[in-house]
């Protein structure tokens, strides 16, 4: 079965004035659609066309450039429309909010870690929130569209992201041009805590 572009959970709009609904438009119909289309095309014809998503990039090693940076970019940016809302931000609560007090010793000191990783990713990349699978969240960041469900060097602390941040440029730069703090803070009003727990618990 081929992915398919997921819908948005919520309008263009919605993120203003944080995420401009001209960035969201673009980014969601021609960015992530494309890496949609892509990914279908590499793997049309091949075992991986009957294979979650999860799957393909957990054995990620095994396959072709082209299936690694389109599967990471469906993959990835699927997680970044989910954890993000209106009317969200705020400091995370729940479970993901004491496992976040915990690891990092405040909501302060886990956003000010969180957003040197996504402030120091030379180039294009991400910033991520993982789990492990004994509960311990840490915090990495990855080139291009690799993630930490990969199996190749440098794809990040391992685990499974619950929280991820775009921070290559067609992300942010109609807005923010290249005041990329900016945009991280800014950012920070939008994560869904909520839907953050429901990955946590999973």
């Amino acid at each position: 079965m081929a992915f398919e572009l997921p819908k948005l959970p919520y309008a263009y709009d919605a993120l203003e004035p944080h995420i401009d609904a001209r960035t969201m438009e673009i980014h969601h119909s021609k960015h992530h659609a494309g890496y949609t289309n892509n990914l279908n095309n590499a793997i049309a014809g091949t075992p991986l066309e009957n294979q979650s998503i999860e799957s393909i990039l957990k054995n990620i090693s095994k396959a072709s450039m082209a299936v690694r940076n389109n599967g990471g970019g469906y993959y990835n940016h699927r997680l970044f429309w989910e954890i993000m809302g209106p009317g969200a931000g705020g400091e995370a609560d729940g479970a993901v909010g004491a496992a976040i007090n915990k690891t990092f010793g405040s909501f302060a000191d886990f956003k000010q870690q969180f957003s040197n990783a996504a402030g120091t990713r030379f180039g294009s990349g991400w910033a991520w929130l993982c789990k492990h699978s004994d509960g311990r969240l840490e915090i990495c960041s990855t080139a291009n569209q690799d993630n930490p469900l990969m199996d190749v060097e440098g794809a990040g602390c391992g685990g499974t992201p619950i929280l991820g941040l775009d921070v290559w440029e067609h992300a942010y730069y109609l807005n923010y041009q290249n005041r990329r703090p900016d945009y991280i803070a800014s950012w920070f009003n939008v994560v869904n805590w909520n839907k953050v727990n429901e990955l946590f618990g999973k």
